[in-house]
Formats: structure tokens, C-alpha cells, sequence
């Protein structure tokens, strides 16, 4: 069985590391993304832009529209994700809204630019 792990931790905490800081701890993160490479149990890694690059397709009463942000309600959790390769963010919302019509009821789909890495080494 895979798992998705989500780390959390405050955008003002990490978004304000200095260089080394970030060099530093992307370097402890790679040092543990190579033991798990090297026993076959590590897929993708993408770590989220900064919620201010977030956009989110909220669906209420049947109609979607466009908010900036991650802006969920506090009473929804977080299901799941999908990865779409898109050229515009239009052609991700697009994707969203095809989602939320599929999807019975009320909800919301964020969307972020990814960051991807290669297991245990740096940006792709």
C-alpha cells in the first residue's frame, strides 16, 4: 500500500529560512529520501509553492467559481490529490471544474504549482 504524506508547518517559519537554512534542511531531507530510494519505497516528491500561489475552485449550489488561495472551510479535510500537467493555470481550473462537476454535493479543489525533486538529490 502507498501512503501520501503532507507535511505542515508555518509558510513564515519556512518561507523566512536563509539560504543555508533551506540548503541545510533540504540536505537532512535527502539524506532520509535516500534510504527509503534505495529500498524501492520512495515515489515522487513535490513539495507546494507557497499557498499565495494557490488557487482553489470552490462548487456551491451547483455552479464553480474562482477563488485565490487555499480557502477551504474548516469542516472539510483533505481527500486526496490528483497531478495534471497543464500549460496555463487555466487549463488546470479547467481540470478542477471538470472534478467538481463529476463530483456529487459541495467541496473544494485547491491547486498549486509543484516543486519537484529526484529522490534523495534536488530540483528536477
Amino acid at each position: 500500500m502507498q501512503y501520501a504524506v503532507l507535511c505542515y508547518n508555518e509558510e513564515s517559519v519556512t518561507e523566512a529560512w536563509s539560504r543555508d537554512e533551506n540548503d541545510r534542511v533540504m540536505r537532512d531531507l535527502a539524506a532520509v529520501e535516500k534510504k527509503y530510494a534505495e529500498a524501492g519505497r520512495l515515489g515522487p516528491v513535490a513539495r507546494l509553492m507557497p499557498t499565495t500561489a494557490a488557487t482553489t475552485v470552490r462548487k456551491s449550489a451547483g455552479e464553480s467559481f474562482v477563488i485565490d488561495g487555499p480557502f477551504a472551510e474548516t469542516k472539510e479535510q483533505f481527500l486526496g490529490f490528483f497531478i495534471v500537467e497543464a500549460d496555463t493555470l487555466e487549463g488546470a481550473i479547467a481540470f478542477a471544474k471538470e472534478l467538481a462537476v463529476a463530483n456529487p454535493g459541495t467541496g473544494a479543489y485547491e491547486i498549486r504549482p509543484l516543486r519537484l525533486f529526484k529522490p534523495g538529490g534536488g530540483p528536477k
